[in-house]
């Protein structure tokens, strides 16, 4: 018998979803819950139903799953970010491990490709570096700071969250403050009116520099100057306070033009043994202690040796192929962003490597100006969108015959799905290595080796 919505049933949890719901059957039927945990029993509502599956609503746990623990966060079941915090770390990274394990073997029929257990990070909480809060109006004229709810623009008030450094919720605590007194009015999206929009927070991990922030809908604030006395006697380890300028009718977070009130334009951090500058416009990984470990895995794959030529596609800023340039004979990358590139050049002269070239355009004209040189890469370095690549992208790279391709990828299915395709134009799967870059949330990053096969072999 088919489900009904308002229909309430007793049900087990077997599994979990890419997004962190709960699944288990009802009479062969597929229910998936949010906040269920692997093992638990429990009574669920059902809220919509379709005829091959429904979706539910966790009422009551009758008999919890051995992975189940409280979550430690006040607003989890509100806020959209996490989706892991009331199961077991160690469940977590199960989970993670085999949802790689499974998009490879369904999605890329790779059946039997080796896949090292997944690398867990250190610390489930403080790992953030970076922070983009959305303001709203608060109580007594204050205003309140916290996280979009899932699929909404309503904003949950947060005093701090457990993935950002104690220093994030220190600067929250003294903007309120500050705002109180001195805010302009808060931005608006309806009407276009109000001028303080997000608080845009940076820590450089190894060296404790922090960045704050404010993205207004104008040229700047009323009281500045106070605003940096705030921060510089709340926060330990202030190094920028930024003005960053955006008025357009938009959900993009950034605008263009910054402006720098107190301290420095931007932070420094060190990543792999290289330093970096980080601008409010830069890129640069969120988790730096993990994106360390995956850049020793990718390294590792890629072995590049003395004399031999590297492309690194999407470079970004340059981190990762600048991670291994001194490896490399030669380091060529290749991003379609402009100020990426200018980044990516500048973190090369910062750290002496002069062995690299950066081009700006896409994957097709890199490949042109390469053959055009009579250039051949032995190892190329893929770090795309979440979408990843495109069969043209992946027939360019093929069509270049690099001895070894390092694929990274955030997304497992898209992933699983281009292997396939590199596959069909004999480069094969050698080996998988699943990291945790973001605890406690659904995303899960993967390095993996391939390497050509001769036609016939």
């Amino acid at each position: 018998m088919a489900l009904k919505k308002n229909q309430y049933i007793e049900m087990e949890f077997t599994g979990m979803t890419a997004e962190g719901a709960a699944v288990g059957r009802h009479q062969g039927e597929a229910v998936f819950v949010p906040l269920g945990a692997p093992g638990d029993r429990a009574l669920v509502k059902i809220v919509k139903a379709a005829k091959t599956h429904a979706f539910g609503r966790l009422e009551r746990v009758l008999e919890p799953g051995e992975c189940r623990r409280e979550p430690d966060c006040p607003v989890y079941r509100l806020c959209g970010g996490c989706c892991y915090r009331h199961i077991t770390y160690e469940e977590e990274l199960r989970i993670k491990e085999q949802r790689v394990r499974d998009a490879l073997e369904r999605i890329g029929g790779l059946k039997g490709l080796p896949v090292r257990p997944i690398t867990g990070a250190v610390s489930r909480d403080g790992y953030r570096n970076k922070a983009l809060l959305p303001i709203g109006p608060g109580p007594d004229g204050g205003v309140e700071l916290g996280f979009y709810a899932r699929n909404s623009h309503r904003i949950v008030p947060c005093e701090g969250c457990r993935l950002q450094p104690e220093e994030f919720t220190i600067a929250m605590r003294a903007f309120r403050e500050w705002a109180k007194e001195y805010g302009d009015p808060v931005y608006d999206e309806a009407t276009h009116k109000g001028r303080m929009r997000r608080l845009f927070l940076r820590k450089a991990e190894a060296t404790g520099e922090i960045m704050v922030c404010v993205v207004v809908n104008g040229n700047g604030l009323h009281h500045e100057a106070e605003l940096a006395e705030a921060m510089r006697k709340a926060v330990p380890g202030l190094a920028s306070l930024v003005i960053n300028s955006n008025t357009r009718r938009t959900n993009v977070a950034l605008g263009r033009r910054c402006r720098t009130v107190w301290g420095r334009d931007s932070i420094r951090d060190r990543l792999c043994g290289l330093e970096f500058e980080i601008s409010p416009l830069s890129f640069y990984q969120v988790n730096r202690s993990q994106a360390e470990r995956l850049y020793g895995i990718a390294a590792d794959y890629a072995m590049p040796g003395e004399g031999s030529l590297l492309l690194d596609l999407y470079c970004g800023t340059g981190t990762i192929g600048l991670s291994m340039a001194r490896r490399a004979g030669r380091l060529i990358g290749v991003e379609v962003e402009p100020r990426a590139v200018e980044n990516a050049i500048e973190n090369a002269g910062r750290n002496g490597i002069d062995n690299t070239e950066f081009l700006c355009g896409d994957a097709g004209e890199a490949a042109e100006e390469l053959a055009r040189r009579g250039l051949r890469p032995e190892v190329v370095i893929l770090d795309p969108p979440r979408k990843g690549c495109t069969p043209e992208v992946i027939g360019t790279v093929a069509g270049m015959g690099p001895e070894r391709v390092v694929y990274v990828s955030c997304d497992p299915a898209t992933l699983a799905r281009d292997l396939r395709e590199f596959a069909g134009r004999g480069y094969m799967a050698e080996e998988a290595s699943p990291v945790d870059m973001f605890p406690g949330t659904g995303h899960v990053e993967t390095a993996v080796l391939l390497s050509r096969r001769e036609q016939g072999i």
